[in-house]
């Protein structure tokens, strides 16, 4: 017991040493650290910004700060390049990758196009540049409703490349959509057995899940939201105490930190992203020290994939 206490305060000293050392790198670099919702708690507490991906990117956009590091993974790092070619983007960790956005490719949606060139691709924001650069129009879990409420008259309309955001967005819009088979095999570990047992422990607790879960999962919930409207949801509903959150573990981190007067339990204790957990403090002020991992994004593809993101902002102004 006693050496387990020694070793807490051993990796506190270390981590808070840490923390003084990225503190004197980032004004060194002229640098903000960007860090996604889901990633552990150390991470978060560094960060300038903690929040959803693609306004995490706005925010580097908005900054003045030359280097970006951002603490997600790499898609994210390619939109926050895509958005602002003028900066410096590292990601700490170049393994750190999203098995969702993997599951197409250019080349897929490029014979897709070939073999239907009236179809419509809505591309989540979950993907990659090359992807996004094929795309009509992006959207984001927190947004994919308006933009495809937005295209009249379009026809058919693919939705890539997650099948249970795409089903969310049907039900929604009762739209001709057909469903990329993709899927984010984090949020689909959390059952509808999980959303019944916590529902049996927490009978006053309203259940808000993220709507790249499954089907049956959302329509168990009060709502199906994205981080940014979990975020959102918790804050305003001022008369509501406990709240069931399905999604990434890490966001619980953030709600709780944000509404120290409520209670948050996760739908599953099992819904880890461990690509999002690979970034440390150590990789973070290696990042900084040796200016790491860069992400870079090509001006032909930057122009490319900027397109559809730029349509998204048409449609949905910020």
């Amino acid at each position: 017991m006693v050496e387990l206490g020694k070793r807490k305060r051993d990796k506190n000293l270390l981590n808070q040493q840490l923390r003084e050392k990225i503190q004197k790198l980032k004004e060194k670099r002229n640098a903000v650290i960007l860090a996604h919702s889901y990633q552990i708690k150390e991470i978060q507490e560094i960060a300038d910004f903690v929040g959803g991906s693609l306004a995490l990117s706005y925010k580097a956009a908005q900054t003045q700060a030359k280097v970006i590091l951002f603490c997600g993974v790499r898609f994210m790092a390619e939109t926050a390049s895509i958005l602002c070619p003028d900066k410096i983007i590292l990601l700490p960790d170049i393994n750190a990758g999203c098995p969702l956005a993997d599951m197409v490719t250019a080349k897929d949606l490029r014979e897709l196009k070939k073999k239907n060139p009236q179809v419509k691709i809505v591309v989540y924001v979950n993907s990659t540049a090359e992807v996004k650069a094929e795309a009509d129009v992006c959207c984001t879990s927190g947004n994919a409703v308006s933009v495809v409420e937005s295209l009249k008259n379009m026809g058919e309309i693919v939705f890539v490349p997650d099948k249970n955001l795409g089903s969310f967005v049907k039900k929604k819009t009762k739209r001709n959509i057909t469903l990329w088979n993709g899927f984010c095999p984090v949020h689909v570990k959390i059952s509808a057995k999980d959303i019944e047992n916590k529902k049996k422990l927490y009978p006053d607790a309203k259940i808000i899940v993220h709507p790249e879960c499954i089907p049956e999962v959302v329509d168990m919930a009060e709502e199906g939201l994205s981080t940014g409207g979990m975020c959102k949801y918790a804050r305003e509903n001022t008369k509501i105490k406990q709240i069931v959150v399905g999604t990434e573990i890490g966001l619980l981190h953030k709600l709780r930190r944000e509404n120290p007067e409520k209670d948050f339990f996760p739908a599953s204790e099992s819904v880890i992203c461990p690509d999002m957990k690979l970034i440390t403090l150590e990789k973070v002020y290696w990042a900084l020290e040796n200016m790491k991992y860069e992400i870079k994004i090509s001006s032909d593809l930057r122009f490319k994939a900027k397109k559809a993101v730029d349509e998204m902002l048409r449609i949905l102004p910020q």
